[in-house]
Parts: structure tokens; C-alpha cells; sequence
């Protein structure tokens, strides 16, 4: 399956991880030249990844009116990892792994948001449901500006088995919720082997993904309304975990 990813820091980082096969690399006319499109250009030429000029009409073909910034590249589907093997990967570095979950997430900006802040922070694998949840589009790699490239990521079927699946391996996990009885995320020892569950847009983890957790913990709120943007929940966890972890 071929996709065309769009947008100058996701055709970037997708040349730089090197990870999918690249076909052919568009450019618009008279797009500017500034440092990263010739980036962009000298990355393709050295993987022999052919470079072709096209109108913004013909752009416009290939990835619709999307915020492309003149740059499009085509190239295999996403590489997902089993969750086998993200744990393999992660023995093999003999550290405290730290995943990130994903309940049904269906929104790919929430989706490319939370990569984007799971790669910056070092997450060691994102695992997410394949039904019912935003996978790794190209609109995603745009909202991650191609942070997706350079993560391990497996898409399961059922999120509760893989919670499971966490906890044989002595992976501990936590699901963000507020409610009664729920840690302060402050409170939590995320220095543990961990896995940090967020929930969906609007309806936060389910039932069986709640259950499932070893516990839950929350984030203050002082505020009138009462939840945040799983993007932002999720991105202040990671962080937090960060924090502890350098601090231990």
C-alpha cells in the first residue's frame, strides 16, 4: 500500500528515519528555497528517491488542499511493530520502559499531538486499537510534523489484551481519568516500568480499559470546566513521568 505524506517537517523526518520505502518526491514550482526543502531534496537524491516538479493544480491532486507547504512525498504504508516485538526492542535496552496507550482516539490531530509529545519526551513504544481510532495517516504525520517516522507504534486489536499483555511483563499501568479515587498525577510513581493510558475525546477510557488499570490518577482542575483535551491530559502525563525519571 502507497500513501503520500505532505508537509515539509513530516516528508523530512520520514526521509531521516529511513524506516518506509520512499517512491518520489514532488515539489511545487516556485516553491521557496529555503534550509529544509533543500534538506528535503539532498535527503531524497541520497536514497535515489526520484525529485519531480509539479504545478500547484498537480499538488493539489495528490494531497488535496491540505496545508502541503509545496512538498509531498510517496511512499510505503506505516511500518507498525507488533506488540511482541516493541517488547523485545525494549528488553534489549535494559532500562525502565515507558509506552503510551491510546483508548480510541479518533481524532488525528489529538492523535499526532500526543506522538509528537511521546517522541519528544523518549516514549519507548505507543500502542493503539486498529477499529474505531485514528491510525497513522498522513494527516497524522502531518500533525506530528513527523514525529509517527521515528516511533515504535503497534496497533492491536483489543487495547484491554494488550493491557494485559503489558502487565506480564511486569509493565505497570496507569489510565488518566478523573475520577473518585484517582491519584493527583503528582502523587504517582511513574518512575516504574509504565505504561500511561488516554482516554477517547469526550468519553475517556472505557470500562474494561478502566478495570484493567493497575490504577488511575488525575489532573488537578480549578477551573469551570471540568476535562481537558486528551492531547494536552495526555502530554502533561508524559511529562510528568519525565520529570520523575530525571529526578530519580
Amino acid at each position: 500500500m502507497r500513501e503520500t505524506l505532505y508537509g515539509r517537517q513530516a516528508v523530512r523526518e520520514s526521509l531521516r528515519a529511513a524506516r518506509r520505502t520512499p517512491y518520489r518526491l514532488a515539489l511545487m514550482d516556485r516553491v521557496l528555497s529555503v534550509p529544509i526543502t533543500e534538506e528535503i531534496e539532498e535527503l531524497a537524491r541520497a536514497q535515489g528517491v526520484p525529485v519531480v516538479r509539479v504545478s500547484r493544480h498537480e499538488m493539489a491532486n495528490l494531497v488535496g488542499e491540505e496545508n502541503h507547504q509545496g512538498v509531498a512525498l510517496e511512499v510505503s504504508g506505516y511500518p507498525y511493530i507488533s506488540l511482541y516485538d516493541m517488547l523485545d526492542a525494549v528488553e534489549e535496552h535494559e532500562r525502565r520502559p515507558l509506552f503510551l496507550l491510546l483508548d480510541l482516539v479518533q481524532d488525528v490531530r489529538n492523535l499526532g499531538s500526543l506522538m509528537r509529545t511521546a517522541e519528544a519526551v523518549g516514549v519507548d513504544g505507543v500502542i493503539i486499537q486498529g477499529r474505531r481510532a485514528a491510525g497513522v495517516t498522513p494527516g497524522a504525520v502531518n500533525a506530528s510534523s513527523g514525529a509517527v517516522e521515528h516511533l515504535l507504534i503497534a496497533q492491536v486489536t483489543n487495547l484491554s489484551r494488550a493491557i494485559e499483555q503489558l502487565k506480564d511483563a511486569d509493565v505497570w499501568v496507569v489510565g488518566l481519568e478523573d475520577v473518585y479515587g484517582a491519584k493527583l498525577y503528582t502523587e504517582s510513581d511513574l518512575t516504574v516500568p509504565l505504561g500511561v493510558v488516554v482516554g477517547s475525546e469526550g468519553k475517556g477510557l472505557r470500562r474494561l480499559v478502566r478495570e484493567r488499570c493497575d490504577w488511575l490518577m488525575k489532573l488537578p482542575m480549578h477551573g469551570e470546566i471540568n476535562s481537558l483535551n486528551a492531547s494536552v491530559a495526555g502530554s502533561i502525563a508524559l511529562y510528568e513521568a519525565l520529570r520523575q525519571r530525571a529526578a530519580a
